[in-house]
Formats: C-alpha cells, structure tokens, sequence
C-alpha cells in the first residue's frame, strides 16, 4: 500500500497528510467552513459545465505527477 501523500490545505495552504483526518483534503474544520462559506457566496463558483476534453490534459500524466496533487505548488 503507497503511503498518503501530502496536500495543501485548500484554503490556508498548509502542507500535510490531511486526507488522514475527518476533514481531508481541508486541515481543519474552520478550513473547510472558510471554504463553504466562499461557495455560498458565489466567490467560488463553476464557470461552465465539464466536457470530456477537459479530461483529455489530464490523461496525458501519470499517477505520480497530476497538477493537482502537486507538493510545491504555492512554496
């Protein structure tokens, strides 16, 4: 079994092991309502339905190396 990978809290950034807790991927549950709160509010918001070629990019990477699961991103 592969280890869990660290992530980035989504809304404070915070590098960990966060899909270890109840609240994954978020490190906590003021995180995690911070970023309901943002949907509520319209300020996160889907622009416009997915399509299969939004797919496509992402087929072209390995397991090890999808964009966003990426441990450097924000440092």
């Amino acid at each position: 079994m592969k280890p869990m990978p660290k992530v980035r809290c989504p809304t404070c950034r915070k590098l960990g092991h966060w899909f270890a807790t109840s609240f994954g991927p978020f490190c906590s549950k003021r995180c995690k309502l911070v970023d309901l709160g943002k949907w509520f509010g319209e300020e996160n918001r889907i622009s416009e339905p997915l399509r299969p070629d939004h797919f496509e990019e992402l087929e072209k990477y390995s397991d090890e190396e999808k964009p966003d699961q990426r441990d450097d991103e924000g440092s």
